[in-house]
């Protein structure tokens, strides 16, 4: 017997990472017809110790971001990126879980209904 593999659809995960994203960083809603995706945005300790201004920066930044080089975005999922504020260089990264306890990862990243996001914003020393 020979086990079925699933392979998600990258371009309706990057779609789904950047709606979350967006809906996430600016509280731009989801489109009318779309799935409301289903997470949360959590930062480092590294970042909120810059302070309010500079996280809140960094949140419209990451939100904004619309630009995926293949080298930071080799599976087209748009889940990395790399802005500059304040002269530092601040990533994100966006988890696909199975479920809001966020034990397992999602076996189906293009199923809203099988996923929960996580966008953790963290500076590069962070990792």
């Amino acid at each position: 017997m020979t086990a079925v593999t699933y392979t998600p659809n990258p371009a309706k995960v990057a779609a789904q990472n950047d709606a979350f994203r967006r809906n996430a960083c600016l509280a731009i809603p989801y489109g009318t017809g779309d799935p409301v995706l289903r997470g949360r945005m959590v930062m480092t300790r590294s970042v909120s110790a810059e302070g309010s201004e500079f996280v809140q920066t960094c949140v419209d930044a990451i939100g904004r971001l619309d630009h995926f080089p293949e080298d930071n975005d080799p599976d087209g999922f748009h889940d990395f990126g790399s802005v500059e504020v304040q002269g530092t260089a601040v990533w994100f990264k966006i988890d696909a879980y199975d479920d809001e306890n966020m034990a397992f990862g999602s076996d189906a990243p293009d199923d809203p209904a099988r996923t929960w996001r996580v966008l953790t914003i963290l500076l590069p020393s962070d990792w």
